[in-house]
């Protein structure tokens, strides 16, 4: 009987101790993330960039990868978060092609950033465009013109004078085949944020 209480004894030891200990490790991890202040770029932020390469709806399919470079640090408070010199990384998430009265237009997404020491944060963004950041798209012109009488009157006392009427050249209803949208090697851009981006890195000098 007692060969069988000390066996049961040691079986519970080699139990509970394990679990306290790993209690003590779960605590111990707790503390050291207290006070951690994670900055967060909100969405919606926006943020200066060059166009490393000519982006086309004319040479470039939709996938197309896509490279922009920051052109000025961007500070949150006294950290810089985003320094001079982050290469972005994307590719052409859509293309329209030209159509009768509307040119091409196309949407270019975001999804990585790589600081210049090679550290590197996912994100998700676009390439801003006040059309729900699509670039191009917009009305080509006239392809046809057409002469309108315009008549002009004056009131004189009790009645109205009318006088001769004058034609004015107004856009008729047809207009001209759209024509392709390109992004110059070299042209600047504005990325904007589509989701909060956590910071978890930064640069000092």
């Amino acid at each position: 009987m007692r060969i069988l209480a000390v066996i049961a004894a040691l079986f519970i030891i080699s139990v509970t101790l394990p679990a306290v200990y790993a209690e003590e490790l779960i605590e111990n991890v707790q503390l050291e993330m207290k006070g951690y202040d994670e900055i967060i770029l909100p969405a919606g932020s926006f943020v200066p960039v060059l166009s490393t390469q000519e982006i086309s709806t004319e040479t470039c399919p939709e996938g197309f990868k896509v490279k922009f470079i920051s052109t000025s640090d961007l500070f949150m408070y006294e950290t810089n978060i985003i320094p001079r010199e982050t290469v972005f990384y994307g590719y052409i998430e859509k293309i329209n092609e030209p159509v009768v009265g509307t040119n091409a237009a196309m949407k270019i997404k975001i999804t990585k950033l790589i600081m210049p020491d090679g550290f590197e944060i996912p994100i998700q963004g676009y390439i801003y465009s006040s059309n729900n950041n699509t670039i191009g798209g917009g009305l080509t012109a006239p392809s046809e013109w057409v002469k309108m009488p315009h008549y002009q009157s004056k009131y004189q006392g009790i009645s109205w004078n009318h006088r001769m009427a004058t034609l004015q050249i107004r856009p008729g209803g047809k207009r001209c085949m759209g024509v392709h949208t390109k992004i110059p090697a070299g042209d600047q851009q504005i990325i904007i944020l589509t989701a909060n981006t956590p910071i978890t890195h930064t640069i000092t000098e």
